[in-house]
């Protein structure tokens, strides 16, 4: 099995020793993408819709950037500090994902990288 790195200067580089992405067998595995703004590496600040959209355009570009497309993603997992948040952040989501959208997992955590507020990773089929 082939097995390849993928990664972009349009979304933010890792902060450890990870692969944006990594493509094998014929899927892309794109790893937790928080709202961070590749530009300043810094945390964007704002509401949780803000911070949505700057996780997800992260996802989208890393995705794009591999070949893929946002309509190939097959599962995408949220974390979020507080699902009290929910009804905001999937509100941006489904704005990504319109149509047949992945298998999805949203879970609560007690803390996240450079204290997000929200982390998505996804996975996408190739073909």
């Amino acid at each position: 099995m082939t097995r390849s790195v993928h990664s972009t200067p349009r979304a933010p580089a890792a902060i450890g020793p990870y692969s944006q992405a990594v493509s094998a067998g014929g899927m892309l595995f794109v790893s937790g993408q928080i709202p961070v703004n590749p530009s300043t590496g810094e945390i964007v600040k704002g509401s949780i819709e803000i911070q949505a959209k700057q996780v997800l355009e992260n996802l989208k570009n890393i995705i794009e950037s591999a070949g893929c497309r946002m309509e190939n993603v097959v599962k995408v997992t949220v974390y979020m500090l507080d699902l009290g948040a929910f009804a905001g952040m999937n509100g941006v989501y489904s704005s990504y994902f319109k149509a047949n959208p992945p298998a999805r997992a949203t879970v609560q955590v007690a803390r996240l990288p450079k204290d997000a507020e929200l982390e998505m990773d996804a996975v996408a089929w190739m073909g």
